[in-house]
């Protein structure tokens, strides 16, 4: 497995990234056993991955008390990455800290706000009002997130889904961001416009997230119809897929999502190698990319994931892949945010 060091910290973390998000179990995944999860963080670990992303607001807190189970006894292996709220930076050590219980932690080596501190992202988070009409600013949730590193509560700062611009807020606070957490696959190529190059720029490492594309590129649906609607309510599908759930008001680009999922099955084949693997291999050989966020649900799922890691593909099956997906980028655009109308981004 190979790894890669986190910005400009002295962390070296995985080229894949356990995403925790189904650990505890919850509406949104589904039932998810202890006993899978511990049997998936200690393979894991055994196979090289040290890196696992879990945040306060996953399954209400289960994730970080699911993970810190499967952990005991391995913390000094693990590289944990969790994530506040934007809504609860006006106290971020206290969230901090609930954490830190839930995980049955003294540190965290990675902690990352979660969404910018804009109004439309903290409306996702709380009703209330009064954090919405005075949300936190920038400048005073890094404070506090560089107060909680000089303490040793954590070992290094990250942001996830911030923008071009919003990137740029935060590091005119002078405070040590070492990453950027964003949404990156084959059929979500938005960060290659400003994001990935500001980041390579900056020393800011990336880790990708959604590398699948929930299941999308594991090839495990072959039409629209098939994807659950809480799994279809990205601006990837017209508005009303999400059965209720879609925000975005758009068309989507589903056929020609659908066609590029064909030609990796072709791909894949011709290559001898599952259809995620592929999809996986193409994020990893993305020079701007340390790592990519991949859901590992059994020890199945996880060892063909890891497998993946150490394929490598050609510069023309790269290029290939690349163009193939081309006509979803030109759909969906350079806007990262693929919750919300395009005119309407929290990521900017």
């Amino acid at each position: 497995m190979k790894s890669v060091k986190l910005g400009q910290s002295d962390i070296a973390i995985s080229a894949m990234t356990v995403g925790c998000w189904p650990f505890g179990g919850g509406e949104y995944w589904g039932e998810q056993s202890q006993k899978d999860v511990d049997e998936v963080v200690h393979a894991a670990l055994d196979l090289g991955v040290n890196t696992f992303d879990t945040a306060e607001m996953y399954n209400g807190g289960e994730s970080e008390r699911s993970l810190g189970k499967a952990l005991k006894g391995y913390r000094s292996k693990a590289v944990v990455i969790s994530k506040i709220s934007p809504s609860n930076c006006h106290n971020v050590r206290k969230h901090c800290i609930e954490s830190l219980q839930r995980l049955g932690m003294d540190y965290l080596d990675v902690y990352m706000l979660h969404w910018p501190v804009n109004k439309l992202a903290v409306e996702h988070f709380t009703a209330d009002k009064r954090i919405i009409d005075a949300p936190p600013t920038v400048e005073e949730a890094y404070a506090q997130l560089d107060a909680l590193k000089k303490e040793g509560l954590i070992r290094a700062i990250g942001m996830s889904n911030f923008g071009r611009r919003q990137m740029e807020e935060v590091v005119r606070t002078g405070v040590q961001v070492d990453v950027n957490e964003m949404t990156y696959n084959i059929v979500s190529r938005a960060i290659e416009a400003e994001i990935a190059p500001y980041c390579m720029d900056n020393s800011i490492s990336i880790i990708g997230s959604m590398g699948l594309q929930q299941g999308l590129l594991a090839g495990i649906y072959h039409a629209p119809e098939d994807v659950p609607p809480h799994q279809a309510h990205s601006r990837h599908y017209p508005d009303f897929r999400g059965g209720g759930t879609s925000r975005h008001g758009e068309a989507g680009a589903e056929k020609e999502i659908f066609d590029v999922v064909d030609s990796l099955r072709k791909i894949a084949e011709n290559l001898n190698m599952h259809i995620a693997q592929l999809a996986i291999a193409w994020i990893l050989k993305k020079k701007f990319m340390a790592s990519t966020l991949v859901g590992s649900r059994n020890i199945y799922e996880l060892n063909m994931n890891v497998k993946a890691c150490s394929l490598e593909i050609s510069d023309e099956t790269e290029a290939m892949i690349d163009k193939i997906s081309q006509p979803v980028l030109d759909i969906l655009g350079s806007n990262p945010d693929y919750y919300e109308h395009s005119s309407k981004s929290r990521i900017f």
